[in-house]
């Protein structure tokens, strides 16, 4: 199943970045270039990144200029993010282009990339609910607490994981199609953003 597969890509990512556990680490990406599985992985690894970007800008004792420049790095990654989404999007493009569309398909309200996207950031909640559920230097109420919340973290993974295999295999059947957006990420665009566009007038 691609979801199976997909997650034991998602954590075998998050793994990597915690043997080091740093923001600045050059990763090695471990699969093929430009198949699937390096997408994947590629996917992942800038919102493992990002996600402990915005650990570190939460620290209400940061240096203002290093949140700024955090800030920064953190809105470039939300590009390369969307981008992500966008290339895995094209692989499914062009796995299903010759398939016939039934005349009554439908749309789904997402592509499958951004509910991969969502698989991806979901592995992250897993992962990092589960060391708090491990944690020994905490009440057990703290414990049970997260417990409770990994469980429901669980339930969503195997619910949107379902959904992502009915998703393919609508669209592989030709019950549903992909229909693909450039995504407009209008805070980096210095034509959009009112804030970067006044400072030219």
């Amino acid at each position: 199943m691609f979801t199976e597969n997909a997650n034991k890509i998602f954590n075998r990512v998050i793994a990597d970045y915690h043997l080091y556990d740093d923001v600045d680490h050059k990763f090695e990406n471990p699969y093929e270039a430009g198949s699937l599985d390096a997408l994947l992985y590629e996917k992942n690894l800038v919102d493992t990144v990002q996600w402990h970007l915005e650990d570190i800008i939460r620290d209400p004792n940061i240096d203002p200029v290093d949140a700024l420049a955090i800030k920064r790095r953190i809105d470039s990654s939300n590009q390369v993010r969307t981008d992500m989404v966008e290339y895995i999007d094209s692989y499914f493009l062009d796995k299903y282009k010759d398939i016939e569309v039934a005349a009554d398909a439908r749309i789904n309200t997402e592509t499958p990339a951004w509910a991969i996207d969502r698989l991806s950031i979901l592995a992250l909640k897993i992962y990092h609910m589960r060391q708090e559920v491990e944690r020994e230097d905490v009440e057990q109420a703290h414990k049970d607490a997260c417990q409770k919340k990994l469980d429901v973290l669980l339930s969503q993974q195997v619910d949107l994981s379902t959904a992502i295999e009915e998703l393919l295999e609508d669209i592989e059947a030709g019950r549903k199609y992909m229909k693909t957006y450039k995504q407009m990420k209008m805070y980096n665009d210095p034509s959009l953003n009112p804030v970067l566009y006044g400072n030219k007038q």
